[in-house]
């Protein structure tokens, strides 16, 4: 028991800068080593299948965040909702939102991998996928569907933990189902000589890995989130409201994934070099939305608890460090990543043509990461009292919208070029920072949601 509470963090009480960076930095470690692990997917194939695979292996980024964003999205609601009772000692509701979360997964996994699999590739065409990568494009999101009920589980049962300032063990069980995606990959694409469909079969079985580790874990769990199966049922009244709560975030991800894949469309139509670079940059990119997503959903937890518990003042104290410790790890990324890029894309393809056209998009955009962290840190704040439409409405306007607009009416018919498209991203980052920077400073947010709340303590119980 012991073991298991060295493992938490209690964001309750102690020094808001070092318990964010206690929490967060397992998650970062977790979301980078993800990441290092999928690259292994891009690294395999780009030396030992050739660019075509690499871009097809790419061409799939934007369509699978699509389709699965709206239910991981919900996690954020039951993680959510669980810190909150938390913070607030509610054993009960905890215990509840816990099992409900679980069941709720399986139920959204299944809708997931179904609709993955009859539209994988209906999407890739109006995408404009290149007719050389298209079968190989969808081979891999077929395979990869497959693994969506153990994704989502995941996604839900390591919410669970974080609400309950757990970040330690997540970072367990994706080091060893990583570990099992780099053996296969290895072995499926190199001795096997399966292509596309070994990394993606190595993908779907590492997923599945590590949702049985957590599972165990929770099962075996000594505080309110153990899981029993004799109390794994659906409280239809909890599943509602993280639907309430987490499907704005969702809904949020799938308007990001629609705007990247007109991104995606406009970047296809340059060639099939370009889209692999595009493709190895992503991966490099990915390290910083890893990093800038553990603050996120660092700051989330700990406004939860600490609204759950009435700690207002802790709340601000909080948001400001993290805010702080966010354009620091972003300063930090950026003077590792700009003087490294060539020594880094050598390691995913060795084309030149390639390599020269990720560093046009590296030198391009990692200079302007700093116009986002706002985004991250805010609307994580925010959503942490459970206010999520708001984030969600200033997001899905501020970058999804305006990036589509920059693309459609600027872009492509005044400045039909790379650099035109990308442009996309640092306009809308930074036109929407404002807009969260203004929501909170104003602060009409959180005395609406001490108001809902202080409302629903006073209101007669239904039960």
């Amino acid at each position: 028991m012991n073991r298991q509470a060295d493992r938490k963090i209690d964001f309750l009480e102690g020094a808001p800068f070092g318990q964010i960076v206690r929490f967060s930095l397992p998650l970062a470690a977790t979301g980078v080593l993800q990441l290092l692990f999928n690259a292994a997917d891009t690294i395999v194939v780009g030396k030992f299948s050739g660019s075509n695979s690499l871009a097809a292996v790419g061409a799939t980024g934007s369509l699978i965040n699509l389709l699965i964003g709206a239910f991981i999205g919900i996690s954020i609601g039951s993680n959510i909702l669980i810190a909150r009772y938390i913070g607030s000692r509610q054993r009960e509701k905890t215990e509840t939102a816990v099992h409900t979360s679980l069941v709720l997964s399986l139920l959204l996994g299944a809708i997931v991998t179904a609709l993955g699999l009859v539209f994988s590739e209906p999407m890739l065409r109006m995408m404009d996928t290149p007719d050389e990568i298209l079968p190989l494009s969808a081979l891999y999101l077929r395979i990869y569907f497959l693994g969506m009920p153990g994704s989502v589980l995941y996604n839900f049962g390591a919410a669970i933990l974080r609400a309950d300032g757990d970040t330690k063990r997540p970072l367990i069980f994706l080091s060893v189902s990583g570990v099992v995606n780099v053996i296969l990959n290895l072995v499926l694409v190199i001795a096997f000589r399966l292509d596309v469909a070994g990394v993606a079969i190595a993908t779907t079985v590492s997923q599945y890995v590590a949702v049985a580790m957590l599972l165990r874990s929770l099962f075996r769990e000594e505080g309110w989130c153990r899981v029993e199966l004799k109390k794994l049922r659906m409280d239809w009244r909890e599943a509602l409201r993280m639907i309430q709560i987490g499907l704005p975030a969702g809904l949020q991800s799938v308007m990001y994934s629609v705007s990247n894949i007109v991104v995606q469309a406009s970047v296809n139509g340059f060639g099939t070099d370009v889209v692999a670079a595009y493709t190895a940059y992503g991966k490099i990119d990915s390290v910083f939305w890893m990093t800038m997503s553990s603050f996120g959903l660092s700051i989330t937890t700990f406004v939860g608890q600490n609204f759950g518990a009435k700690q207002y003042g802790r709340v601000k104290k909080g948001v400001l460090q993290c805010a702080g410790m966010a354009f620091a790890a972003t300063a930090l990324l950026m003077a590792l990543v700009l003087p490294l890029g060539s020594w880094v894309y050598r390691f995913f393809v060795p084309d030149q043509t390639v390599i020269h056209e990720g560093l046009r998009i590296l030198h391009f955009l990692v200079p302007v990461w700093p116009t986002y962290v706002l985004i991250e840190v805010l609307s994580g704040a925010v959503r942490g009292t459970g206010d999520s439409l708001i984030p969600m409405l200033m997001t899905s306007f501020g970058v999804c919208v305006l990036r589509i607009v920059w693309i459609v009416a600027v872009a492509l018919p005044f400045w039909p070029s790379l650099n035109g498209v990308l442009t996309c991203y640092p306009l809308s980052w930074a036109f929407t920072s404002v807009l969260f920077l203004a929501y909170y400073l104003q602060g009409g947010w959180l005395r609406r949601r001490i108001r809902v709340q202080e409302a629903a303590e006073t209101a007669p119980a239904t039960d």
